[in-house]
């Protein structure tokens, strides 16, 4: 199977190849910091042996996902962050938007993730007098907006099928000794997975947090943690700095920060692609931004926001780079038909697919914006499928922690999360703040 490929020849009238070749070298040592854990945060590196060490725990997963997908047609995911981007993302990439949100005749709805009102109680609504399950994602069982949803939606399913019953229709993925979740779940009998002490929310992709909902969409966990385990094969075990994907993509990054692109937009031409995007944005965002250091991580989905952001990234403060997510290959082909009396003008596209036109829009784009001043690093993706997702995350879990530690930042730590949650607590009344 064809591996996920960096190419990025668009950077080099902006950053030359042989600065790259040096700073990705220099990118080697922070690798070799992460594997002999020397480095800062190096009590939450779990997360880089997991594609080796997860299968344990495979078994007990995909039982559980069975279960819950025989018990219900409806899971809520409930969490925030890091216990909800990891699973939302890869599923969005496999469910069809047009059978009322479902993946392999299973709804997965999201839960926790804001405090939106509206939201809860048009869920709350849909859900009412319907059996489903519930898989809550908290450490502590105390982070206010997944504690909002569980209590709403716990209360909700046992006035629907009874309290008894609703046992078996909740998982809670927790911390293994402590909490207020794992108290609620021994007390009450749920069936429970463990957060790993040493993983953070945003590198947790490969833990239950992440898979246990992906399987419960029944989408095939083994494809997806065999392409991290491939790519941890050319990044993480790769000593050959030039050939290391992860170490050449932290390098052009920091590379252009230097050169005052500041901002770093993630871009996909495959709307299911979306979400890959939001979860990048949490990874990024939250491992390099402090300390007044960092890439600001947006993200945008072409051609769309091309009518709306366009004219700014061609002319607009040359401050932004892009990272394009190129897919080679569609699972659908749909060929655009020839009309008699082409009143659009369209018959010269006749017989072309729609992902033909969607490839020369991309190609189109990178040659206006490199043209106009955007330095543009291309990852191409052969297809989307759970192999090449799985190489897609490990990929930018090895970049983002080796780009930290040469921000001179440490790459797993949040410090800067509590300032709002310190003062919504303290506008709320919340007794000790």
């Amino acid at each position: 199977m064809k591996n996920i490929e960096l190419d990025y020849s668009d950077c080099l009238q902006f950053i030359n190849e042989k600065d790259i070749l040096i700073a990705a070298e220099n990118g080697m040592n922070h690798l070799n910091r992460l594997k002999s854990k020397s480095g800062k945060g190096n009590d939450f590196l779990g997360w880089l042996n997991l594609p080796n060490e997860v299968m344990i725990e495979t078994n007990k997963i995909e039982k559980a996902a069975l279960r819950l997908r025989n018990s219900a047609n409806i899971s809520v995911v409930i969490g925030i962050g890091g216990s909800y981007l990891g699973s939302k993302a890869v599923i969005d990439a496999f469910t069809n938007p047009f059978d009322n949100g479902k993946i392999n005749g299973h709804q997965i709805l999201f839960a926790g993730h804001h405090l939106g009102e509206d939201y809860l109680s048009n869920m709350l609504n849909y859900l009412s007098g319907v059996s489903f399950n519930i898989i809550v994602i908290s450490k502590s069982g105390t982070t206010t907006e997944p504690a909002i949803a569980f209590r709403l939606l716990k209360k909700l399913l046992e006035e629907n099928i009874g309290r008894k019953e609703a046992i078996d229709h909740i998982v809670a993925i927790t911390d293994k000794n402590k909490g207020a979740l794992r108290t609620l779940a021994e007390e009450e009998g749920y069936e429970t997975f463990v957060i790993p002490d040493d993983v953070g929310g945003r590198f947790s992709a490969l833990t239950p947090v992440g898979l246990l909902p992906i399987a419960c969409a029944g989408i095939d966990i083994r494809q997806f943690i065999s392409g991290t385990i491939e790519m941890a094969s050319v990044t993480r075990d790769n000593d050959t700095s030039a050939k290391n994907p992860a170490l050449i993509y932290a390098a052009i990054r920091n590379l252009l920060l230097r050169k005052n692109f500041n901002i770093e937009m993630l871009v996909n031409y495959n709307p299911q692609l979306h979400f890959i995007a939001e979860w990048w944005k949490q990874l990024f965002g939250e491992s390099e931004g402090k300390e007044g250091r960092g890439i600001f991580p947006v993200s945008a989905d072409f051609t769309t926001d091309l009518h709306s952001l366009g004219q700014y990234i061609q002319d607009g403060q040359r401050i932004i780079f892009e990272t394009v997510l190129s897919v080679d290959n569609c699972n659908k082909n749909l060929v655009i038909p020839k009309d008699e009396r082409n009143l659009d003008k369209l018959n010269f596209l006749s017989g072309e697919s729609v992902s033909y036109v969607n490839k020369k829009a991309e190609e189109g784009t990178i040659m206006a914006h490199v043209k106009g001043g955007v330095p543009v690093i291309k990852i191409d993706l052969p297809e989307i499928n759970e192999h090449v997702l799985g190489q897609l995350l490990y990929l930018f879990e090895i970049s983002c922690a080796t780009s930290g530690y040469e921000l001179g930042v440490n790459p797993f730590d949040q410090p800067g999360v509590e300032a709002y949650k310190s003062n919504m607590f303290r506008l709320l009344g919340k007794e000790g703040y």
